[in-house]
């Protein structure tokens, strides 16, 4: 697959973290909860002053993508001596609102998800308006100049759905179900759009309440029911695939199920052959390149990316290198 549309840059992560961790705060819709863990011995971490980074993403309660997310900056904030403080709210003007509160405190850096970007633009400039830099993580890739951010560690999210459309071309589908789970992500829409670009077959936008998983559950299979002949169905989140898998088997479907991003349970699935493949973003990395790249700016004023996203994926997890891929979770 070339990559043309875009110039992009490519950070390799270390293979060796070290796995004490410092403080760290977390919190669900905006109520944080402290959580201390075991700092150990201190051996390779930083010897800079410590410093408090926010990550405030757009993940939905229950989403096990994100623990991914911050495990990676978790590992980053243990290396770096940084204070983490997570926390996320799927609905955009509450997320801007958490970024404002972060910004009020007074960090040192802010790690920020871009799904609704147009919601997030103000707090963003609040923050670099007082001086605090702000990196963008996994959504928003086509929007974080624009908000002012000053680097992207993530997917291209369209060129990731063309790769998907490439691919189900080589498996033979004809007619591929692609399920949003959230109307409006700029992310989830993409990666659509990307697979309509390439697939050479037809293919169909199904929307359903992504916080909702039973009602995700019913109205795959009630449209598997009521449309003949779809043979794939294209799930855009690890838990909403294994929601896909029972839908396929409610409506009596032969349809396969692939998907984007992976979990543990996916993992398990793609080695027993009930998920076809998934394409890989890589959540830990961006998570910890985030928080890296941040404590990176404010000791030594560097920056990552020269001005260009970088990209955390995409890449193939099949039946080919799966076992491999397994040793991460």
């Amino acid at each position: 697959m070339k990559m043309t549309r875009r110039s992009i840059s490519v950070v390799g992560l270390a293979a060796a973290f070290a796995v004490s961790l410092a403080a760290c705060s977390s919190s669900q819709g905006g109520k944080q909860e402290e959580e201390q863990a075991d700092g150990g011995s201190n051996v390779g971490v930083a010897k800079t002053p410590q410093v408090t980074i926010a990550m405030v993403t757009h993940a939905a309660p229950g989403d096990t993508f994100w623990d991914q997310v911050r495990d990676g900056a978790l590992a980053a904030a243990a290396k770096d001596n940084v204070k983490l403080v997570y926390s996320n709210d799927p609905q955009g003007p509450a997320q801007a609102t958490l970024v404002q509160n972060a910004v009020d405190q007074k960090v040192d850096g802010i790690a920020v998800t871009l799904a609704k970007p147009d919601a997030m633009k103000g707090a963003v400039q609040n923050a670099r308006k007082a001086g605090i830099p702000v990196v963008a993580l996994n959504a928003g890739m086509d929007a974080w100049q624009d908000t002012g951010a000053q680097m992207f560690f993530g997917q291209d999210d369209e060129i990731a759905g063309e790769a998907a459309g490439e691919r189900l071309n080589e498996d033979g589908a004809k007619n591929v179900l692609c399920v949003i789970q959230e109307q409006g992500h700029v992310g989830l829409e993409a990666r659509c759009a990307g697979l309509q670009k390439t697939f050479d077959g037809k293919s169909e936008i199904l929307y359903v309440n992504g916080q909702d998983m039973p009602s995700v559950r019913t109205t795959i299979s009630n449209k598997l029911d009521t449309t003949a002949g779809i043979d794939h169905v294209v799930m855009l989140g690890a838990p909403f695939a294994m929601t896909a898998i029972d839908s396929v088997a409610d409506a009596g479907s032969d349809a396969k199920v692939v998907t984007f991003d992976l979990n543990e349970d996916a993992v398990k699935a793609i080695q027993d052959g009930e998920i076809g493949w998934a394409i890989n973003q890589q959540p830990f990395v961006q998570g910890y390149l985030s928080v890296d790249s941040l404590w990176l700016y404010i000791n030594r004023g560097a920056s990552v990316g020269g001005g260009k996203p970088v990209l955390t994926g995409p890449s193939f997890v099949d039946d080919s290198n799966v076992d491999t891929v397994a040793e991460q979770f």
